[in-house]
């Protein structure tokens, strides 16, 4: 470390720590050197060192583990396909695609589902086209694996489309919500993706119990019926430190053109 340095003296040491993480010096789910070790390496005070773990904390790149000392972050992430959902439903009848997918992946998954009717917020009133009074049933969904909450899927319907059918009782739907949309004749023919990175806001924090600093990707979609109805708006919360996004994208094939 040197004060010759613009950057503070912890946050060198954070850009060292940080950078032997990166170079696999310190591995996933292994112990950091104490903090009286990293003291007497970098020969600074002990308040100095707390700074620079608690910038590593802030970023998900280490956790605190007491007694035991800061361990580095292991980091399973979930592969986000926003494509899949249109795809055929898995042929486990008492799972949905996401039970059934990291089922087979050998973790542990899970879904708290609450359902309610709601006079849903503007932008989703607004994607939905609903007149002034309608009101929208909502399947608010927390995702979990292996026990932490790895994203949210509130989903929003017109209630007059869905009112009497599965999508109000709060249990997953193996063979989909977008297929008893179109049983009751409301098909999906298109949909309208959009995505934003931004920071959470509170409830989201709360319902992922994501730490300081953590940015999320928020994946709306709307389906559309073949009249251009909006039958569904989607609002996924994607964590940053939990997720890829795989798109993949037909029509790259010069000679198909």
């Amino acid at each position: 470390m040197t004060r010759q340095s613009k950057a503070a003296v912890w946050a060198q040491i954070a850009e060292d720590l940080r950078s032997k993480i990166t170079d696999g010096t310190y591995r996933p789910d292994t112990r950091l050197p104490t903090e009286a070790e990293l003291t007497s390496l970098y020969g600074v005070a002990r308040a100095t060192v707390r700074q620079a773990l608690t910038a590593l904390v802030n970023e998900g790149l280490i956790v605190p583990r007491a007694p035991r000392g800061y361990f580095v972050r292991l980091r399973q992430p979930l592969f986000y396909r926003p494509q899949q959902e249109f795809r055929p439903q898995p042929k486990t009848p008492e799972m949905d695609r996401f039970m059934a997918d990291h089922s087979a992946e050998g973790r542990e998954p899970e879904q708290r589902i609450e359902v309610s009717i709601v006079d849903p917020p503007a932008d989703v009133k607004q994607r939905l086209k609903l007149n002034e009074g309608e009101l929208a049933a909502v399947r608010r969904r927390i995702r979990y694996l292996d026990g932490e909450p790895f994203n949210t899927n509130d989903s929003y319907y017109p209630l007059k489309f869905v009112q009497d059918t599965e999508i109000m009782r709060p249990v997953d739907i193996a063979r989909g919500a977008n297929e008893i949309l179109a049983e009751n004749g409301y098909p999906q023919v298109r949909a309208l993706d959009e995505i934003y990175v931004r920071m959470p806001t509170p409830d989201e924090i709360r319902r992922l119990e994501l730490g300081p600093g953590t940015p999320i990707a928020c994946h709306i979609c709307t389906g559309l019926c073949p009249d251009g109805t909006p039958v569904r708006v989607v609002v996924n919360i994607l964590p940053g430190d939990r997720h890829v996004i795989v798109y993949e994208r037909d029509g790259m094939d010069p000679g198909k053109r």
